[in-house]
């Protein structure tokens, strides 16, 4: 049974297109994050570069984004996916890895991608590998913070049912439950002439109905009265999205890029290992807060994104002892901008 009609809990309704040429192809809200990600990134690690903070030369700042765009986020991003959350289907069809429209990109992924393509750089120009890593650390989050933005504007990774002013409701919780999924169909039908054709037409194409949660929440986008059907059949819940974009996003980006400018000569590898540990601590904290991914499924009492955060502890405490027993510093900055 659904709950009781609650007018004053938002129901989310964003599109996760910019700009839409066809049902399924246009400008994505999730593809502007990227880039937007990329350019920023690229313009603050400018600024440290030129601050003296890093080992790389102006001239190869550009390059370096690029390649770690391509090879350590969307790579690692979504081979990541595959391994951690994806990995029975990839096995039997490895050819999914190519379907980037149809979503699928891990954040774990992406780091430890970035972490080795970071790794090989570092070797290929000889230069301190938790060096980079420090000045890549700092300006990262705000890709993170753009990424959680865009998985809110989707309507996925939401949060745990709660009874909070702040409560949101997310029409895509229906993909899990295909009977309320169902019923919140017809109901929606009786209302939309238009969403009516369209599930008449599901109906006949795949009479076992395996799209209609997709079609349900695609056809409520813009429409309040069809929204307003499928509202009381959904669960308030925490916009989980938003509290990391928040905590992995903008305080880990404050705290990192605050360090970095303020201490350009730190030794290399404390703020590697500061990201490490403050992601995890926040990813941790959040996962409570935030439905498990792929239902009820966790490892050791954990939801997957705990478990593998719980290793990246390891990784940055690693990282800190190194930076402190090494004490390696960049060059002066007058000497960096001579090379």
């Amino acid at each position: 049974m659904p709950d009781a009609p609650a007018q004053d809990i938002y129901v989310h309704n964003w599109s996760p297109f910019i700009l839409r040429f066809t049902e399924t192809f246009g400008i994505r809200w999730y593809g502007l994050a990227y880039v937007v990600g990329f350019l920023v990134a690229w313009w603050l690690l400018l600024k440290l570069v030129r601050r003296g903070a890093c080992e790389l030369k102006e001239r190869q700042v550009g390059d370096f984004i690029t390649l770690a765009a391509i090879f350590g986020v969307m790579l690692g991003g979504r081979l990541g996916y595959m391994l951690l959350y994806d990995l029975n289907d990839f096995l039997h069809n490895p050819l999914i890895f190519f379907k980037f429209l149809s979503g699928g990109m891990a954040s774990h992924g992406g780091i430890l991608g970035l972490f080795l393509f970071t790794g090989f750089y570092a070797w290929r120009h000889r230069i301190s590998w938790p060096g980079l890593g420090d000045n890549l650390v700092s300006v990262a989050p705000v890709g993170l913070f753009l990424g959680r933005i865009a998985n809110f504007i989707n309507g996925e990774l939401y949060g745990r049912a709660t009874e909070g002013p702040w409560a949101m409701k997310f029409p895509s919780e229906l993909a899990d439950r295909p009977e309320d999924c169902l019923t919140a169909a017809r109901a929606g039908a009786a209302v939309d002439p238009d969403f009516a054709a369209k599930l008449a037409d599901l109906q006949n194409a795949d009479p076992s109905l395996s799209g209609l949660s997709h079609l349900l929440v695609e056809s409520s986008r813009g429409k309040p009265a069809l929204t307003a059907e499928i509202a009381p059949f959904l669960t308030p819940r925490h916009p989980s999205q938003l509290y990391e974009a928040g905590l992995e996003g903008i305080l880990l980006f404050a705290i990192l890029f605050t360090v970095r400018w303020r201490f350009p000569r730190l030794f290399h590898g404390i703020l590697t290992g500061m990201f490490f540990i403050l992601y995890a601590a926040f990813r941790v904290a959040v996962e409570n807060l935030r439905e498990p991914d792929f239902g009820k499924s966790l490892i050791w009492g954990l939801t997957r994104g705990q478990f593998y955060s719980l290793w990246m502890f390891l990784i940055g405490a690693a990282f800190i002892l190194w930076g402190l027993r090494s004490r390696r510093r960049n060059a002066a900055p007058a000497l960096t901008k001579a090379g």
